[in-house]
């Protein structure tokens, strides 16, 4: 894999629907080998974003660049894995087909399909049908169906929603050894206590950035104990204050 400074740049980022501002000249760049979480409520514009970093979203103004090349570059298809909120794989197939096929599709082993469809932790019902799983069990074949590849850049949008606490851990965990081995990950999340799983925050609210720090800058720049707290008190920095500049 090639190296890169930053694997992820996006600068002055604008996207409307219709009259509609879903996201307001957002920059940042992201670590190669980092995992960095991308927070915030419903309607936030974080799938939004997300899609224009893949590449398939329409934009207005401003540029994203992925290991150093437009998002949406044929060449980049390969190596960027894309997880969507809605599982996206075949009902009727089992797990097993489901991530074989992806695997084939993608110039991989068989033997990676295998490897990936344990690392989401379904090797026991690899033989079972996508339609009789539940809907987090869908969202795990998903996963390994972008693993499978081994891309250099996965984007993750809300991959744990609906899973339990035990496997939510696990997976995270698993996202941290992929980045250890190189790939970088942006995930997002609405949920707040997935923050500290991250290395570093982009915090995103009504199409704008409010943050890009660490866990641990956040908490000093805004004097709150727990992440929660100081996204709160950004929100309402920024409605006093919204001229304010994020880290670089």
């Amino acid at each position: 894999m090639t190296t890169f400074e930053h694997a992820i740049d996006v600068v002055d980022l604008t996207v409307q629907r219709g009259k509609q501002t879903v996201l307001n000249g957002v920059s940042f760049r992201v670590a190669p080998g980092s995992v960095t979480g991308l927070l915030g409520p419903s309607g936030s514009g974080k799938t939004t974003l997300l899609r224009a970093i893949v590449g398939v979203q329409k934009i207005k103004s401003g540029q994203a660049k992925v290991l150093g090349l437009p998002a949406g570059t044929a060449k980049l298809r390969k190596q960027v894995g894309y997880v969507t909120q809605q599982p996206s794989v075949y009902g009727d197939l089992t797990v097993r087909q489901n991530v074989r096929y992806f695997a084939l599709i993608q110039g991989a082993a068989t033997a990676a399909a295998d490897e990936a469809i344990r690392d989401v932790g379904l090797a026991e019902l690899s033989g079972r049908a996508v339609d009789a799983l539940s809907g987090g069990q869908r969202a795990r074949v998903s996963l390994a169906c972008a693993l499978v590849g081994n891309p250099d850049v996965l984007i993750l949008d809300e991959p744990t929603v609906g899973l339990d606490p035990v496997l939510r851990r696990d997976l995270w965990q698993h996202f941290h050894d992929l980045a250890d081995r190189g790939i970088t990950l942006l995930i997002s999340s609405h949920v707040m206590d997935e923050a500290d799983r991250c290395e570093r925050l982009l915090l995103l609210r009504e199409g704008k950035l409010l943050a890009d720090e660490t866990p641990g800058e956040l908490r000093a720049a805004t004097g709150a104990a727990d992440l929660e707290e100081a996204f709160l008190r950004l929100i309402l920095e920024q409605q006093e204050t919204p001229e304010r500049k994020v880290s670089a």
